[in-house]
């Protein structure tokens, strides 16, 4: 099967593309600057890697302006950022971020994820 995202007409609502990996979790992924600021985004695009030793990757589109996620640039500047689980009591607050059209601050997500 070839199915090009950006041109092959589905005819749904949504593009398909973000479901063909399924069940597809959300997570918060935590990062801290240099500069020591906290930040906590919510992402669905993320995989496990390895088992032993235990890794994970996350991928991350920039903003429509072309800038870059904070989580990623605290990603490559410090080496460092942790997968959180979305337990299912925090469903509604992962989504919610998620739906968001908004830029959110550095610490944003963290009122969010103690709901």
């Amino acid at each position: 099967m070839h199915y090009n995202p950006t041109t092959d007409r589905h005819g749904l609502k949504f593009n398909p593309f973000k479901s063909c990996t399924v069940p597809r979790p959300i997570g918060w992924l935590s990062s801290i600057s240099p500069e020591g600021v906290a930040n906590l985004a919510p992402y669905s695009q993320w995989q496990n890697l390895t088992f032993d030793p235990p890794m994970v990757m996350f991928a991350a589109n920039q903003y429509p302006g072309g800038g870059r996620k904070d989580t990623v640039v605290n990603a490559e500047l410090t080496g460092w950022f942790a997968w959180n689980v979305a337990t299912y009591d925090l469903r509604w607050a992962t989504t919610k971020e998620l739906s968001s059209s908004r830029r959110c601050d550095a610490a944003a997500g963290w009122p969010l994820a103690a709901q």
